[in-house]
C-alpha cells in the first residue's frame, strides 16, 4: 500500500471518537474558530506534558464554545489512544488548555 493510500485509510478510519468542548473565548478558549485540517497537542491531563499530535476530523469550521461529537487521528496513532484511553478524556492544548474531549470509543481497544 502507497504511502498516500495508507493515510488515507487511517483518516477514514478515526483513532478514537469523542463528545469534543471547545472552551467559549471568555473562559480562555480559543478567540477564532477551527477548522478542516486544523490540530493541536492533546494530553491525557490538563499539564503540558505528554502530548500527542490529534486532529478532530471536521466536516464544519466548529465555533469556541460549541460542543460536537467527532472522529479523531492522531500522528501517532494506537501509541497515542493507548497513552490516553485510560483517563476516559483529553485535554486540548495551545500555549494553554483550550478545550476537552470524553472519549466515547476507539478502534484499538479489544472487545
Amino acid at each position: 500500500m502507497s504511502k498516500i493510500a495508507t493515510l488515507r485509510s487511517r483518516i477514514e478510519t478515526p483513532d478514537l471518537t469523542a463528545d469534543l468542548h471547545l472552551y467559549p473565548s471568555e473562559q480562555g478558549g480559543r478567540k477564532l474558530s477551527i477548522d478542516i485540517g486544523w490540530g493541536c497537542p492533546c494530553a491525557p491531563g490538563n499539564a503540558a506534558t505528554d502530548c500527542w499530535d490529534g486532529y478532530p476530523l471536521l466536516d464544519t469550521t466548529m465555533l469556541p464554545g460549541e460542543r460536537r461529537r467527532v472522529g479523531f487521528f492522531f500522528l501517532s496513532g494506537a501509541d497515542a489512544v493507548n497513552a490516553i484511553r485510560p483517563h476516559g478524556k483529553f485535554y486540548l492544548r495551545e500555549s494553554r488548555v483550550i478545550g476537552e474531549a470524553i472519549i466515547i470509543a476507539d478502534r484499538f481497544s479489544t472487545p
